[in-house]
């Protein structure tokens, strides 16, 4: 007799599960109250996808911060390349783009979603529009599921459930809750991957205001902790865009330590090139007032508010700039700061930091130490990584590990 075990979550990690545990043999209920699976992974990357980071072992540990030893066994066993050979024997063309990103070929996420639907229908997977509401635990053994309309028998149970982000997707933190009353500790759930806050309303004057090719720092009490190059926007609220997502995921302590982003406005040019660019600039407007001058320069948005950080009188004649003044504006321009308030609600964010803790989980199996038979898979766990694939990498990772053990442990 197959195995019976109920998967609860329809993403990323509990497809993947779902597919896992029906290769070894398993019969396999997936839960999902949405009308389509993988509605998160269909907004990912942009709609584009990000699928995973074509990279070994030693990368994808190096690009999760937050308790990355946990995930050295799955890693070991499931890394990226694994992940490319997966999808592409599921006859998705796959592609590797700046930084390593992988992404379907023709661009569209839903022929990732697609893939997985295909795979699980030809194991025979079944598929129930329900949510689950609670575990069955007895004598500290999961025996199955109960949902809102009906319930499912099981001899191990996966929960995939999602995080916090992102709630119209059906992450609603509904699987933390049950893990917690099956005895789990949940850490503190934050965004990571998100937006940032500003302290003062420069940023907000400059909303809807996009930058490209510029170069970001972050300080920590005034220490440089990260460096990037890319896109950002600037928001009613703060800062956002690529650059940030990936900054804000190294700003995780905001109780304790001051933040601050700087932003060098033209890093292709260095201090003695823009040195000579603003000459240039101030020989052909030098009898307009300074305010004037900028034009050629920078976006119309930006202007006002490098004037007022400037510190020179806006209708001073270009003329009559001493050459302290002159160095104060490069120095402006090269070292843009902002300082961060604090990130924007995990509603916000693009991954859950916090979850289950990691000690209460075996690391080879995603089984419960705690509940006998109940197993965890993807952003449920208190594990998060940085932008570029590697939350989905974790997502698959513990998927495959958590539908194999499922499926071959003994009850």
């Amino acid at each position: 007799m197959s195995k019976e075990i109920v998967v609860v979550g329809g993403g990323a990690a509990g497809m993947m599960a779902a597919i896992s545990a029906a290769e070894k043999g398993a019969h396999v209920t997936l839960l999902e109250p949405n009308e389509r699976l993988g509605k998160k992974l269909n907004i990912t990357g942009k709609g584009r996808c990000n699928v995973t980071n074509d990279a070994g072992l030693e990368e994808l540990l190096a690009n999760t911060p937050k308790n990355g030893k946990f995930l050295y066994s799955v890693f070991s066993r499931f890394d990226g390349r694994d992940t490319k050979a997966f999808f592409e024997s599921l006859g998705v063309p796959l592609k590797t783009e700046r930084g390593n990103r992988v992404f379907p070929v023709s661009d569209r996420a839903f022929d990732i979603s697609g893939a997985l639907e295909r795979r699980l229908k030809a194991l025979k997977v079944v598929l129930r529009r329900d949510r689950a509401v609670s575990l069955d635990i007895r004598d500290g053994m999961v025996c199955g599921v109960t949902g809102e309309k009906g319930s499912y028998p099981a001899e191990a149970v996966i929960l995939a459930t999602g995080g916090v982000s992102y709630p119209a997707t059906g992450s609603t933190g509904e699987g933390h809750r049950m893990a917690a009353e099956a005895g789990h500790t949940v850490t503190p759930l934050q965004g990571s991957l998100v937006p940032l806050r500003e302290q003062g309303n420069n940023c907000a004057r400059m909303q809807g205001l996009s930058l490209r090719n510029v170069s970001l720092t972050v300080f920590e009490n005034g220490k440089k902790i990260y460096t990037d190059f890319g896109e950002m926007l600037f928001t009613h609220f703060g800062v956002s865009g690529p650059l940030i997502l990936s900054a804000s995921a190294h700003m995780r302590r905001f109780e304790k330590k001051a933040y601050r982003i700087e932003i060098d406005l033209k890093p292709a040019l260095d201090e003695q090139q823009l040195d000579k660019r603003l000459l240039s600039d101030f020989a052909k407007y030098a009898n307009s007032d300074f305010c004037n001058a900028l034009d050629d320069l920078l976006p119309q948005k930006l202007i006002p508010v490098i004037v007022e950080l400037s510190e020179i009188p806006p209708h001073q004649k270009v003329h009559d700039l001493t050459k302290e003044q002159r160095r104060g504006l490069l120095q402006l321009l090269k070292h843009f700061s902002v300082a961060i308030a604090g990130p924007c609600p995990v509603t916000d964010a693009i991954v859950t930091s916090g979850g289950v803790k990691v000690g209460e989980i075996d690391p080879k199996t995603m089984e419960s130490k705690l509940v006998k038979g109940l197993y965890f898979a993807g952003e449920l766990i208190d594990v998060d990584a940085y932008t570029g694939g590697f939350n989905l990498q974790i997502a698959w990772a513990t998927g495959r590990a958590a539908g194999f053990a499922a499926a071959e442990n003994e009850t």
